[in-house]
């Protein structure tokens, strides 16, 4: 095996020994990697060695992405980890496809297999494509290490190149990094948006993944489009098509709790209220504020800021709740005191619409104290303004 043939290395941890080696480093400490290393060197193949060790980490990695269960048996790329669909993610989608009435996908771009794994356990037939070999074996020893290769169809080549016409449904998820970094224009996609926004309205059901940050006006005309947040971190955008033409949904996990948009206009500037909410992500990347401040019975506490208020506490899923106990104009000598005066050691400090950053304020600041507060650095009705209050 030669340390720089990728294929051979991962191959090599397939075999019996590979296996044996990636068993017995299922939880050593990367902190004593070198020590690990060198014992274990004296029985194995040095490339082997080195496949094995990096293998171990990347499981470690993934575990928050795919739970603990599964990356233990799963294999992984350094990009596979990095760009690999959340599970959570990936089932909540795969949930949609079938209750679309999906048997059968074309899962094109299918990286490690993370969205085809999903499918699969959600009873789809699946066909992921990559055109990078390594990728593509990886994705296939992934099937056959959690028993799903019966249902899923491992093929390496170009996405362009793959007849989809004998399946139900297309799922595209272009790669969206370059040499460069993160791709923002989804024409510098691989393969471009247009190309995907094509194969998709080849089948009658289908999703493209694309950025969070995708402009409203780049969504493809008759696509729905659905903004995916997990634990309160948006994830991704989802473009359907198939389903509900011109539909704007924020949906978040776990949950899942899915707000539609229903053409509100921009919700009224108001005084600041008793409860200060702050929408998740999802929301305010989907534009739906509006239907987010209506649950609430709420305004916004300015025309240019996400932050919405209200005089009642009404539970929701798609904002965090703070009851705001005093506002102050901005200045960190009357901050410093109010927090002094409170016995406040534990700070959370949020802004929107600040250019003051949190950490430098708590280092000026200087909590101290057993109390708890959060300190909103933002503009109320147009003025700099902080808001000290709690979640509840």
């Amino acid at each position: 095996m030669n340390d720089l043939d990728p294929l051979a290395a991962f191959s090599a941890l397939r075999t019996e020994e590979g296996a044996a080696l990636l068993a017995s480093l299922a939880s050593y400490d990367p902190a004593g990697e070198l020590a690990v290393a060198t014992r274990l060197r004296r029985d194995h193949p040095a490339a082997l060695v080195s496949a094995a060790l990096g293998q171990a980490r990347l499981r470690q990695r993934a575990a928050a992405k795919f739970g603990a269960e599964d990356a233990a048996r799963m294999f992984f790329t350094p990009n596979g980890v990095e760009q690999s669909t959340r599970r959570p993610v990936a089932e909540y989608r795969a949930a949609r496809f079938a209750a679309l009435g999906v048997r059968s996908m074309a899962d094109l771009c299918g990286g490690i297999g993370g969205d085809a794994l999903a499918l699969a356990r959600a009873g789809i037939r699946v066909l992921a494509v990559d055109r990078d070999p390594l990728t593509a074996e990886t994705a296939r020893a992934n099937a056959a290490a959690l028993g799903l290769d019966g249902l899923i169809e491992v093929r390496c080549a170009d996405v362009a190149d793959v007849d989809v016409s004998g399946w139900d449904a297309v799922f595209v998820d272009p790669a969206r990094r370059g040499g460069r970094g993160r791709i923002f224009d989804p024409e510098a996609y691989s393969p471009p948006l247009s190309w995907a926004v094509g194969a998709a309205r080849s089948r009658p059901h289908a999703a493209l993944k694309v950025a969070p940050g995708i402009p409203h006006e780049a969504v493809p005309e008759g696509a729905e489009a659905e903004w995916i947040s997990d634990g309160g971190d948006v994830k991704e955008a989802v473009l359907w098509f198939g389903t509900s033409p011109g539909t704007v949904r924020a949906t978040l996990l776990p949950g899942p709790h899915t707000l539609t948009g229903r053409g509100l206009p921009d919700p009224a500037v108001r005084p600041l209220g008793r409860y200060l909410y702050e929408p998740d992500g999802a929301v305010i990347r989907s534009h739906l504020v509006a239907e987010a401040a209506e649950e609430v019975s709420g305004g916004l506490i300015d025309a240019s800021i996400a932050y919405i208020t209200s005089d009642v506490l009404r539970p929701t899923p798609y904002a965090t709740a703070y009851e705001i106990t005093d506002q102050l104009p901005f200045g960190v000598k009357k901050l410093k005191a109010l927090l002094r005066e409170r016995r406040v050691g534990n700070l959370t400090v949020k802004k929107r619409g600040s250019a003051v950053e949190p950490e430098e304020l708590r280092r000026k600041v200087k909590p101290q104290g057993p109390e708890a507060a959060t300190v909103f650095l933002t503009r109320v009705a147009g003025a700099p303004a902080m808001l000290v209050g709690r979640p509840v």
